[in-house]
């Protein structure tokens, strides 16, 4: 079977583009409604890389929209369809671009914070640990090892850098930009979430480690927002060879990752171009996460 086309950029002629992120192009649908287009393009270390990964745009936008769906009996979501027919003003070209990677979903106001719970030791938490002995500023049991399950899910807000890596922040310095009461709600929301979708995640044999959750309001209303458990936005272990005091195979870009680690690129230079076995490999995660998560072997 052929990889699907790879989509870098979308441009539609009838709604106005509204900002391009690394990954997601957002127009303007009206006065209350956006378009989020997922692309194909990847970040690794919040730097944008030159090639980009066949059918990854698909799978993050088929993934959120079943997460949003699957858990919305816990948190209300701002997903109206994916069904590219339901939007006006399409060219057909434009439409077919769009088919599997589009999401119409209701316009909301962003709070701006970055909702993380963690229910394992990895990444820059088990950098922290090693160096303090905490993790978003909580102080864990001593002698945890590397991938190690924490007693219970840990909650550890971070806010947008203007440049580079997101900045952990305390509950109390959330506390003091949102307010105690906001505060709770995100948490306890966020913990609710998360303990759902890693109870589905492992029946589906797969650790879900750690994951970042977004919310806005609309009107007065709490919308979980932007995307839903994806292998971009969490980390998903291969249950059946998790091990503490390793990482698991990961069905995320940690894969990646570690690949412009292998080859010394620095963070800082032009990103290098990826090699096709490391495109398709990346891309296989991405689509095995789906599978196991959807029990479906196509994307829609």
């Amino acid at each position: 079977m052929s990889s699907p086309p790879v989509v870098l950029e979308t441009h539609l002629t009838a709604h106005p583009l509204l900002r391009r992120g690394k990954v997601r192009d957002i127009y303007t649908i009206g006065d209350d409604r956006l378009l989020i287009v997922t692309t194909d393009r990847i970040s690794a270390f919040d730097v944008v890389l030159p090639d980009g990964i066949p059918g990854k745009g698909a799978v993050l936008t088929q993934l959120s929209a079943f997460w949003f769906r699957f858990l919305e009996p816990i948190a209300p979501h701002h997903l109206i369809t994916t069904d590219v027919h339901a939007l006006d003003g399409l060219t057909e070209t434009e439409r077919t671009a769009l088919r599997s990677r589009s999401m119409l979903v209701h316009r909301a106001r962003p709070i701006p914070i970055e909702c993380v719970v963690r229910g394992y030791l990895a990444g820059s938490a088990w950098r922290e640990y090693q160096q303090f002995g905490t993790v978003g500023g909580l102080r864990l049991p001593p002698g945890l090892v590397e991938a190690a399950r924490l007693p219970e899910p840990i909650f550890t807000p971070a806010i947008k850098a203007t440049e580079g890596h997101d900045i952990n922040i305390s509950e109390a310095e959330m506390a003091n930009r949102l307010g105690t009461e906001l505060t709770r709600r995100l948490k306890d929301l966020s913990l609710a979430l998360y303990s759902r979708a890693a109870e589905y995640a492992f029946a589906r044999g797969l650790i879900l480690a750690d994951t970042k959750f977004e919310f806005g309001w609309r009107d007065q209303t709490l919308l979980w927002i932007d995307e839903a458990l994806t292998p971009d936005s969490s980390r998903f272990w291969a249950a059946d060879q998790y091990a503490p005091g390793r990482p698991p195979p990961s069905f995320d870009k940690q894969f990646l990752r570690d690949y412009l680690d292998s080859i010394g690129w620095d963070r800082s230079s032009s990103a290098p171009r990826l090699p096709k076995s490391i495109i398709e490999q990346t891309a296989t995660r991405y689509l095995m996460a789906y599978r196991l998560l959807t029990g479906k072997e196509t994307i829609p």
